[in-house]
């Protein structure tokens, strides 16, 4: 995929202060989002042993037994163990595919915000496999990076639209947010892909920015342009994978598009190929009004959106009952 398409942005020039270095890297965003929805960064400062401690805990709570995991099991939006079949991205762009060929560990937003409806349904108290007490020190540190890295992010984003710096985060105060750890296992544990059965089916993200530390693999990430189709996503050791959703691309008036993307399947020649991303979503505060922006930035006027109805609506449809 060509390097115009999903650049390396690095941050430490925005970082800088300098104006001109800000203008280029802002200016330089914006046109990447307009074409696959993706980035690569760098520069962004995350403690790069916290993949790995997390990478290392999560896999040996996922080679548990089936029975040791069970009792945390969760349907999509929840606390806990995605198993196998639980979830179908595709259906999220109305496409029937069969269930995705992975296992999740999810965490989501936690703090309340004292309201009670609001706290019930979106802030609720994680969980934690007893099985791998190491796990929740580096996930609890590289939650807070991420927070603090999404906000960065969205600052960014909104002065390459020539917008102020916090025409987006001035709806992160008190943001919603999701993190899963998917497992890719080997074909010896999926058994042989179903016809159009991926790890995780064709689909945009739901929210504003997600953040992903991913591992290169036959069977990864793929980027759809509508120039290239399906191209294997970029891959860069020191960085992230950064992609826009749903509810950010409408806010833009589709000027940037959601990045979409697949994960292919097990690959025939390497079947027990094994990968282990760490996936965080980014949203924001409950509830927020998402209301395109005008020409001459925004291309298309969306209806205003409810972002926790929509987000809701988009869990929901990817739930495999």
């Amino acid at each position: 995929m060509p390097s115009t398409q999903v650049p390396v942005i690095d941050l430490g020039p925005w970082r800088s202060g300098d104006p001109a270095a800000r203008a280029r890297t802002a200016a330089r965003v914006d046109e990447a989002l307009q074409t696959a929805g993706f980035l690569l960064v760098t520069g962004h400062g995350v403690d790069p042993e916290l993949p790995v401690r997390i990478r290392e805990a999560a896999r040996t709570f996922f080679r548990l037994p089936a029975r040791a995991k069970e009792p945390y099991a969760v349907s999509v939006g929840g606390r806990g163990w995605l198993g196998p079949g639980a979830e179908a991205n595709s259906y999220a762009e109305g496409t029937a595919s069969p269930p995705d060929l992975k296992e999740s560990w999810s965490w989501a937003a936690e703090d309340p915000t004292g309201v009670p409806s609001v706290d019930a349904e979106w802030f609720r108290p994680n969980t934690w496999p007893a099985e791998v007490p190491g796990l929740r020190a580096p996930v609890a540190e590289y939650l807070a990076a991420m927070r603090a890295l999404s906000d960065e992010l969205l600052e960014l984003l909104a002065v390459a639209l020539a917008l102020p710096e916090d025409h987006f985060t001035r709806h992160t105060g008190h943001p919603t947010w999701g993190f899963n750890v998917n497992w890719y296992p080997g074909a010896e544990v999926t058994g042989e892909p179903l016809p159009g059965q991926f790890r995780i089916g064709p689909h945009t993200d739901f929210g504003t920015v997600t953040v992903l530390d991913r591992e290169p693999g036959a069977g990864g990430l793929q980027i759809h342009t509508d120039e290239g189709g399906w191209q294997d996503a970029p891959w860069e050791p020191a960085a992230l994978t950064v992609n826009i959703g749903d509810l950010l691309a409408r806010w833009t008036g589709d000027r940037w598009r959601a990045g979409r993307h697949r994960v292919l399947p097990p690959p025939a020649h390497a079947p027990a190929e094994e990968l282990l991303s760490l996936v965080y979503f980014y949203e924001c505060d409950a509830h927020t009004r998402v209301e395109s922006l005008p020409a001459p930035v925004g291309r298309v006027a969306h209806e205003p959106v409810d972002s926790h109805v929509y987000l809701r609506a988009k869990l929901d449809a990817i739930t495999v009952p």
